[in-house]
């Protein structure tokens, strides 16, 4: 099935294993609420046992370095994308009141991205991630 829309997140390629599946999630999640129509219904077991809905079409992981995570992020921002973020101060804080005043406390163009997500149209999600190769 091909999808009208398109679901991508990008990950600093540097980062430890642990650090990109984390970030990944996150950002998954933000997704997931911030677009409540990307998730399907929930699943049911042929025993009856309830699982959670996930989304309802694939979500592109992709990775690269610092320099392009930063010109996927001024893409977003010039076609008016609402974006996930995740700074590398994140990994210092513990809750998600701190989350927020770290991102608060760094302007837009001296923020250290380690990911981010977006969701939109397939060619304005393809036009913010050319360059990020698919995450091996």
């Amino acid at each position: 099935m091909r999808f009208d829309t398109k679901i991508a997140i990008a990950v600093r390629e540097d980062l430890a294993a642990w650090q990109k599946l984390n970030v990944t999630a996150f950002l998954a999640g933000g997704l997931a609420a911030g677009f409540p129509d990307t998730v399907g219904r929930p699943y049911e077991d042929g025993s009856g046992n309830r699982y959670l809905a996930t989304f309802r079409q694939p979500v592109l992981v992709h990775g690269g370095d610092a320099e392009a995570l930063g010109r996927a992020h001024a893409r977003a921002l010039s076609r008016d994308l609402l974006i996930g973020i995740y700074t590398e101060e994140l990994f210092k804080t513990g809750n998600d009141d701190d989350n927020r005043a770290a991102v608060a406390a760094v302007p837009t163009d001296a923020l250290r991205l380690v990911g981010l997500a977006v969701h939109g149209p397939r060619n304005a999600v393809d036009k913010v991630m050319k360059g990020l190769a698919l995450h091996p």
